[in-house]
């Protein structure tokens, strides 16, 4: 059996995490069109008769401005260094650019067994699509094509994954999808209900805590509370919206997609807080959740 760590990296919102829930074939990172909306490494587990494929979804690399984005990029720069594969995954609808082939060099150039993915090219054109990979082959890696939105080549990067993982025992139990917990999850849905329902910079702004998680007697029922903490106080008053209408279907969208997670019933509290600049201040990152040190 084949078996090992492959560390998904690349630029930010190069389909990272949909291509991981596409492999996995179950989802295991939340996805919007924003930058920065996988803060943190997420695991999903992959196991078929022949290979069990651990997939650890990483943050975008792009330039820090702040400390919890220095956070991210350390995350994202330190899954490569001890995993069996690096698949460096590449967005070049709108053209490969120099960076993106610096990038991959950089990750290709360690002792690795590595690979570059192309995604999205339901979205390219064809001639466009041939020059790129023309100038990727000459990189040294196998470069694989693919669409996650039209599970388009998935089985022949999966056979090209597999070809490359070493020989080795399964990493966790069949029935395991990922490597995070129910109420990480949960506030990760959360998070992806706002990063889709609000514009701008509100959504990069915003850490979201479960406070409570707790099914109740009856198991059929589970109470969530959940805080959103925002940097501003004109923040605050976006998320909530007049009357409360923005959180209240954020929240009710957020809830729909928590009961297909968890199977049963969700009764969900949210409160709207702020804590200016908690992005930038060590205590405040610890206290949201990342593993900052001072």
């Amino acid at each position: 059996m084949k078996s090992g760590y492959v560390a998904v990296i690349g630029r930010a919102n190069a389909g990272k995490s949909t291509l991981v829930n596409v492999l996995v074939g179950e989802k295991v990172a939340i996805v919007s069109p924003k930058p920065q909306t996988t803060r943190d490494r997420i695991t999903g587990v992959l196991t078929t008769p022949t290979m069990q494929a651990a997939f650890v979804d990483t943050p975008g690399l792009y330039k820090a401005d702040n400390l919890l984005n220095s956070y991210m990029q350390k995350t994202a720069e330190e899954s490569a260094d001890d995993v069996d594969l690096i698949m460096f995954v590449i967005d070049a609808h709108d053209g490969l650019g120099e960076t993106d082939k610096a990038l991959a060099a950089k990750f290709l150039s360690k002792k690795i067994p590595a690979l570059i993915v192309l995604t999205k090219i339901d979205i390219m054109p064809r001639s466009l699509l041939v020059s790129e990979l023309k100038d990727l082959s000459e990189l040294g890696a196998e470069v694989v094509p693919v669409s996650a939105r039209k599970r388009k080549n998935i089985k022949e990067l999966l056979k090209v994954i597999e070809n490359l993982l070493p020989e080795g025992d399964k990493l966790f139990e069949e029935d395991i999808i990922s490597d995070r917990s129910e109420k990480f999850m949960i506030a990760e849905i959360m998070r992806e209900k706002i990063l889709l329902k609000f514009e701008k910079e509100v959504p990069h702004g915003v850490a979201v805590i479960v406070n409570n998680f707790a099914l109740r007697k009856d198991g059929e029922v589970y109470d969530i509370s959940i805080d959103i903490i925002c940097e501003k106080s004109n923040h605050k008053s976006i998320l909530i919206g007049k009357q409360g209408a923005a959180i209240k279907e954020t929240a009710s969208y957020a809830r729909q997609d928590m009961e297909k997670f968890l199977g049963k019933k969700v009764f969900l509290t949210t409160y709207v807080k702020v804590k200016e600049d908690w992005r930038s201040r060590p205590y405040l990152l610890r206290e949201n959740g990342y593993g900052i040190e001072d």
